[in-house]
């Protein structure tokens, strides 16, 4: 199993280009459900999750190929359509549960596992369920399966969210692009990724309007056509790149970058002495002077502070000075990688969805453990101002998210290594 090695202590100085989004990408894919024609996405992450989400598209029929080195995926469901998303594949990966949408739309029933994925919290299915039955589905729970059909068809509804699900609103998104008439989504997440699939789905024929507020109006049509779409950048890599020369110094220019989608964060590293200008290719970030500044942090949904940069903000405010609250919102259990960064020194102080941090003037190298995705890549960050030698072991959760970590941040002169035990 592999492990990463951080030497800290380094500043950091060049530049690191930003992917195209892992959340958005998987969205996008179950979409070659959708239709017949061929679906292309540019600019594709390459991550095992992609691969994961290729192989279930795979066992339901899809033909899905990968091209220019990861960078483009070519997609094709012409063929019969498989309506059975079994758990061995669904179990890896909470984005499987995407493809329930589009497949009811399609084939009018669908048998899909309910979903694995990273251990952060319940993320509950049932806000799904619920707007796909106020569309006309019959949805039954049995044997850890969800069996879903619309004999006529899914029908426009109004869908009122009673959380602002990013999952929930896809899945809607999705499904009723082919329903009969208007469906309207009340209380629909808000984020980037939701923008840019709806932007696929236009370009593939979709009648969406409101994408990117809290309500979405869609107009159901017959049949969607083919559409080459580019990935919108990455926000959550971004974010996190944009804290490794904040936390260990130097200056770093995320090639990609845009502030407009990551404002409430490039906020706090306003707040905490941390500089971000743009530029022609990106944004170019870099400490202000010396120690960072403590900050009060609150995760919210889309556009506020975003939950996946949580882990990687609490790295930065362990060295930073004085005294400050994260409180997470979001998720339940978001705290796990705390333990971590306190056997590195850390002053951490845990209440509920409340955690206390006391900013230390040096973190010090231990080894580790990976317990989820952004934990992973937040005790990365926390080894790079550490002294000495930090070891992250169980990095199969970093590859999910991040493309060749110890080679962006190798690029630009941090001491990182992957080894293999």
């Amino acid at each position: 199993m592999d492990s990463i090695v951080v030497t800290g202590g380094t500043p950091l100085k060049g530049k690191i280009p930003i992917a195209g989004a892992k959340n958005a990408c998987l969205t996008l894919m179950p979409a070659t459900l959708l239709t017949e024609e061929p679906l292309t996405l540019m600019n594709a992450p390459r991550l095992s999750d992609i691969g994961t989400m290729t192989l279930l598209l795979q066992s339901l029929g899809a033909e899905v190929q990968s091209l220019q080195d990861g960078r483009v995926i070519a997609m094709a469901s012409h063929g019969p359509v498989n309506t059975l998303a079994e758990y061995d594949i669904v179990r890896k990966m909470r984005a499987s549960n995407l493809v329930l949408g589009p497949l009811l739309a399609r084939e009018g029933h669908a048998t899909v596992s309910l979903p694995g994925g990273c251990a952060i919290g319940a993320r509950p299915m049932d806000i799904h369920i619920t707007a796909l039955e106020a569309m006309g589905a019959e949805i039954e729970l049995k044997d850890g399966y969800l069996h879903a059909k619309a004999s006529g068809g899914l029908k426009g509804a109004k869908v009122p969210l009673r959380f602002a699900s990013v999952g929930a609103t896809e899945n809607i998104l999705m499904a009723a692009t082919l329903a009969k008439g208007t469906t309207v989504i009340e209380n629909a997440a808000r984020e980037p990724e939701i923008v840019d699939l709806a932007a696929c789905l236009t370009k593939m024929g979709a009648h969406i309007d409101g994408a990117g507020t809290s309500t979405i109006i869609i107009e159901g049509v017959d049949r969607l056509g083919g559409a080459t779409h580019p990935v919108v950048v990455d926000r959550i890599e971004l974010g996190t790149y944009m804290l490794a020369p904040a936390i260990c110094g130097g200056e770093v220019e995320c090639i990609g970058g845009r502030v407009d989608l990551i404002k409430s964060f490039v906020a706090k590293l306003d707040e905490a002495g941390i500089s971000v200008e743009e530029t022609k290719d990106g944004l170019k970030v870099a400490r202000k002077n010396g120690r960072v500044s403590a900050v009060n942090v609150r995760t919210e949904p889309f556009p506020g502070f975003p939950t996946d940069l949580q882990a990687q903000m609490m790295a930065l405010l362990c060295t930073a000075e004085g005294v400050s609250v994260l409180e997470e919102t979001i998720f339940e259990n978001r705290f796990m990688h705390a333990p971590e960064l306190l056997r590195m020194g850390a002053d951490i102080d845990i209440s509920g969805g409340t955690a206390t941090v006391t900013g230390v003037e040096r973190l010090k190298g231990a080894p580790v453990m990976a317990t989820d995705l952004r934990a992973s890549v937040s005790l990365i960050l926390a080894g790079l101002a550490a002294e000495g030698e930090t070891v992250v072991s169980r990095v199969y959760h970093l590859d999910r998210g991040y493309e060749h970590v110890e080679e962006k941040l190798g690029a630009v002169g941090a001491k990182i290594e992957r080894v293999s035990s």
